[in-house]
Order: C-alpha cells, then sequence, then structure tokens
C-alpha cells in the first residue's frame, strides 16, 4: 500500500497548475465520452464523471456545453485515442496517451520530441509490462463511513488501495473495474471530483539533479502539446 499514492503526489502533471490546459483537456474529454457514448449525462456514465469535474475544476457551463456540441462535428467524428511509448535519456520509460484527429502530424511531433531530447519513440505496447494501468476515483469522505470500512467494500468492486490525501479519498482499482467503482460510489452517495485512469510504475528510476532537469525539458515539450492528454514515465 502506497506505491501508487506516493508516485501520484510526486507527478502531479504541471498542465494541472495551468487553468487553460485543464479545461482543454477536460473539453477533449467530454466531447470524446460524448461522442461515443451520447449527449445526456444520466445514460452515459464517463460524460456524467466528467461534468462533474469540470465542476470541480470551474470550467464555465458554456466551455462544458461546447465540448458536448463538438460531438456532433464531422472533424471530432474522427478524433483517435492514441498511445506512444518510448524511452527518455538514462533510460526512462515514457508513455504519451493522445487524442488526436491527426495521427501521422501527432506521432511526428511525438517522435521529435523524443529523439531531440535524446530519446526515443518505441513499439505500440512495448512498455506496457513496465506500468499498471488503473482508475483512480478522488472522491469526498462521508460521515460515518471509515477508510477501512470503504476499502474493504470496495475490494469487491476493483479497487486495490485506498488513500487520504488533503481531506480527500483516492481509490485505485484496476481499468476495467472503472464502470463497477462509478456505480458503487453514486448508488451510495459518494461525491465524485474526479475520475481518471493513470499508468502506475511498477518501480522507478532515480536520476540526478541535473538528469531531472533535461527529463523535465522533454516532459514539458509534451505536455505543451495540444494533441497530449497525459504522460506518465518511471522517474522518481
Amino acid at each position: 500500500m502506497g506505491r501508487a499514492f506516493e508516485y501520484r503526489k510526486a507527478t502531479k502533471l504541471k498542465r494541472w497548475g495551468n487553468m487553460a490546459r485543464v479545461f482543454t483537456k477536460l473539453g477533449k474529454q467530454i466531447t470524446i465520452a460524448t461522442r461515443d457514448g451520447g449527449p445526456d449525462p444520466e445514460n452515459n456514465p464517463r460524460l456524467r464523471v466528467l461534468i462533474q469535474q469540470a465542476k470541480k475544476e470551474n470550467m464555465p457551463k458554456e466551455n462544458v456545453e461546447r465540448a458536448i456540441k463538438k460531438a456532433t462535428d464531422k472533424d471530432v467524428s474522427d478524433y483517435k485515442e492514441m498511445v506512444y511509448e518510448g524511452y527518455g535519456p538514462y533510460g526512462v520509460a515514457i508513455v504519451v496517451e493522445t487524442a488526436t484527429d491527426n495521427p501521422t502530424r501527432t506521432v511526428a511531433n511525438v517522435r521529435s520530441y523524443f529523439n531531440k531530447h535524446g530519446g526515443s519513440l518505441g513499439t505500440s505496447g512495448s512498455l506496457e509490462f513496465l506500468f499498471d494501468h488503473k482508475c483512480v476515483f478522488k472522491i469526498s469522505p462521508k460521515e460515518g463511513v471509515s477508510l477501512e470500512d470503504l476499502e474493504l467494500e470496495l475490494i469487491d468492486y476493483g479497487v486495490d488501495e485506498v488513500e487520504e490525501d488533503e481531506g480527500d479519498i483516492i481509490l485505485y482499482g484496476e481499468f476495467k473495474s472503472y464502470s463497477d467503482i462509478q456505480s458503487y460510489l453514486e448508488e451510495n452517495g459518494f461525491e465524485i471530483h474526479s475520475a481518471e485512469f493513470e499508468r502506475i510504475p511498477h518501480d522507478t528510476k532515480s536520476l540526478s539533479d541535473e538528469q531531472r532537469t533535461q527529463i523535465e525539458k522533454l516532459l514539458e515539450k509534451f505536455e505543451e502539446d495540444d494533441d497530449v492528454q497525459n504522460v506518465f514515465h518511471n522517474m522518481e
């Protein structure tokens, strides 16, 4: 217990401290969720939780409505969620998740970022064995429900780790258990702040300050790209 939580605390992406980037990322996720599951939150669990998350991030209502409406655009129907894997300098494994209407452009950009910063783009699936793919829920505590009781209850729904973080509760579960966990939380009156997917490394690499700075420059290039949704790595 605790490995995933410590990793999460240490690797909060800079883009989540930038309001405009938060809105861009959430807007694209809302559009894709609408395209895949329809515009009615009552019948689209993924959209429902993303709208809740947008409210928590103070995303304007018109931005949410625009993102939902955009799902009917012809260009958006061509959105593809692509995952790219490669190594940065010093053998640091990096997974880049994207949502793009032009995979040719996106893969060219991702490859150039790796190459210009001393890394290399690998083949699809080449780094999967280095990470656990998890769903991660952030929820409010519920009066009368202890962490221990909640964890015991949720084991049967696919949750394998429960932690506290600044007054919130963080739940880590198997990737395939997302829907079951969300259903349990909603049916039992828990307030969901966010629900995301993360890749947690099995082991991390320790680097010097100078080496870390070089890796961070590469990570920043990925995060500045509008096609990039998430970046995960195994740097300590």
